[in-house]
């Protein structure tokens, strides 16, 4: 599971009702991983052998084959119920996060200003493969908007993150984020 990192972010925020005061907050720089429960985390970093059974051009191997899989996972396997949990961290919740990622637009205008979004940790996510768990989607609703050039280009995304599951046709996810502030992504 591919992840970003990078620095952290301080600067003036202003406020979502369109008041010119400004704040300074601090925001954590988060990983991907932060957002996964432990048991669910090490169950994802150490999978079962019959994934190293796979034949590469097999239909086990075979996107369309996956997500049949993933929409009825076996019960008993922690593995396939870990790659569509929705369980998340408690302690995340009302967390001033940066975390870098790829945005899946929801709601745009003909300009390309992306107003809703899911924050995906790679590129792709929700689009061309299936979906990763909803506890590594972030749900943002940003309602001044930001121009989206390109799918391929990651953001920094910085707010307030919550521990509430949206779901719609394209996916579902397991934290939101209350959007403050957002830049390019580099890597310097």
């Amino acid at each position: 599971m591919p992840l970003l990192i990078g620095q952290a972010f301080a600067g003036n925020v202003s406020s979502e009702d369109g008041n010119s005061k400004s704040q300074s907050v601090e925001y954590k720089t988060i990983e991907w991983t932060d957002l996964i429960p432990e048991d669910e985390l090490d169950i994802l970093l150490n999978p079962p052998s019959y994934i190293d059974d796979i034949v590469d051009g097999s239909f086990e191997d075979d996107i369309s084959s996956q997500i049949k899989n993933t929409l009825v996972p076996a019960e008993d396997d922690p593995y396939q119920q870990a790659l569509i949990s929705t369980k998340i961290k408690p302690g995340m919740d009302g967390q001033a996060i940066g975390i870098p990622g790829f945005i899946v637009p929801l709601e745009f205008d003909e300009e390309l200003i992306v107003t809703e979004f899911f924050l995906v940790p790679y590129f792709g996510a929700c689009i061309h493969v299936p979906p990763p768990p909803p506890n590594q989607i972030i749900y943002v609703k940003y309602a001044k908007g930001l121009k989206l050039k390109t799918l391929y280009d990651p953001f920094w995304i910085y707010g307030i993150l919550k521990t509430s599951t949206v779901e719609n046709d394209t996916a579902t996810a397991a934290y939101s984020i209350e959007m403050a502030n957002y830049a390019d992504y580099t890597d310097d």
